[in-house]
C-alpha cells in the first residue's frame, strides 16, 4: 500500500520544479526585456510597433466575438504611426491621434453599408488610444538624451560604464565616418528610466502575489465591486505590499539616477507605478471578461 508520506513527496517535488521554471523564465524574460531596452532606438520602436499591432489585431479579435466590429486597420495604422512619429517627428506625434480618429469616423460614415453602433467606435477609440496613444509615448522617453553628454547617461555607474561606452562611440563613429551623425549611444537617460520603472512594476506584481497569497484577507471587491468582479482574487493587502516592493526598486532607481530628492522622488514614483500597474491589470481583466476569454493570445 502506498503511504501518505509518498504521497506528499511528489507533490513537493512537483511543486520545487515548477517554481524553479518560473524562476528561470522569469529570468530569461528579465534578460530579453532588458536586452531589448538597451538595444537602441530603432530596435526598441520596431520591436514595440511590432508588438503593438498584434496587440491591436489581438484586442479587436476579443471584441469582435462579442459582436462588435471596429475599423480595426485604421486603429492599427494610426498605432504604428503614433510610434513612428514619436520617434522620427515628435512634433506631429500628438497630431495622429484626432488624425486617424476622424478617419475613422469618415470611414463609418462612407464605407459601410449599415450605421455603425456606439460599440463599434467606442473600440475603435479604446484601441487607438489605450493600445496605441499611451504606449507610444515610451518611444519618445526611450529618446530623452543627456544634456551634458550625447553619449552616456548621468548616473552614479557612469565613472565605470562612461569610459567604456565612449570609447565604443568613438570606434563606432570611425567606421561609419557618413552615418557619424545617426551612431548613437545604445544607452540613453530615457532607457535608463524605463529599465528602473518597468522592473518596478515587475516586481511590484511579484511583491502583491506573495504579500497577498501570505496575508491577504481583505477582497479588492468588498471595496470596489466592479474591481473585484474583473479580478476576484486581489486583495488589499497585496495591493499594499506590490506598492511597498515598487517603491524600494524606484528609490533605488532614483538613487542611481540621481533624482533630486530621490528619496522623496523615488518612492512617490514608485507607489504611483503600482498603481497605473492596477488600473491597467483590471482593465484588461475587465476586457476578457467582457469577451468571454480567458486570456490574451
Amino acid at each position: 500500500s502506498t503511504s501518505a508520506s509518498d504521497v506528499v513527496k511528489p507533490n513537493k517535488n512537483v511543486k520545487k520544479k515548477k517554481s524553479s521554471r518560473s524562476i528561470l523564465f522569469g529570468a530569461s524574460m528579465g534578460a530579453i526585456v532588458t536586452a531589448w531596452v538597451f538595444s537602441g532606438n530603432f530596435l526598441f520602436m520596431a520591436l514595440f510597433t511590432l508588438m503593438t499591432a498584434l496587440g491591436q489585431l489581438e484586442y479587436y479579435r476579443m471584441v469582435m466575438r462579442i459582436g462588435i466590429y471596429p475599423a480595426r486597420k485604421i486603429s492599427v495604422l494610426g498605432a504604428c504611426a503614433m510610434f513612428i512619429t514619436a520617434m522620427f517627428a515628435p512634433q506631429l506625434h500628438q497630431i495622429c491621434l484626432p488624425f486617424f480618429a476622424t478617419y475613422a469616423m469618415i470611414w463609418f460614415l462612407t464605407m459601410r453599408r449599415k450605421v455603425s453602433t456606439i460599440p463599434d467606435i467606442a473600440s475603435t477609440f479604446t484601441g487607438m488610444f489605450y493600445l496605441g496613444y499611451i504606449p507610444s509615448f515610451w518611444v519618445r522617453i526611450r529618446c530623452i538624451t543627456d544634456t551634458a553628454s550625447n553619449t552616456t547617461p548621468t548616473t552614479l555607474l557612469r565613472p565605470f560604464i562612461g569610459p567604456l561606452l565612449d570609447k565604443i562611440h568613438v570606434h563606432a563613429k570611425s567606421i561609419l565616418p557618413r552615418f557619424s551623425n545617426f551612431v548613437h549611444s545604445p544607452i540613453t537617460p530615457g532607457s535608463v528610466f524605463i529599465f528602473w520603472t518597468w522592473l518596478s512594476i515587475a516586481f511590484s506584481d511579484v511583491g502583491a502575489y506573495f504579500v497577498g497569497r501570505k496575508f491577504g484577507k481583505t477582497k479588492l471587491g468588498s471595496i470596489f465591486p466592479a474591481a473585484g468582479a474583473a479580478s476576484p482574487n486581489k486583495t488589499v493587502e497585496g495591493y499594499i505590499g506590490g506598492s511597498i516592493v515598487c517603491a524600494m526598486f524606484a528609490s533605488v532607481g532614483a538613487w542611481i539616477m540621481q533624482w533630486p530628492y530621490w528619496y522623496i522622488t523615488g518612492p512617490t514614483h514608485g507607489i504611483v507605478l503600482a498603481f497605473l500597474g492596477l488600473v491597467g491589470d483590471l482593465t484588461a481583466s475587465m476586457l476578457k471578461r467582457d469577451s468571454g476569454l480567458k486570456d490574451f493570445g
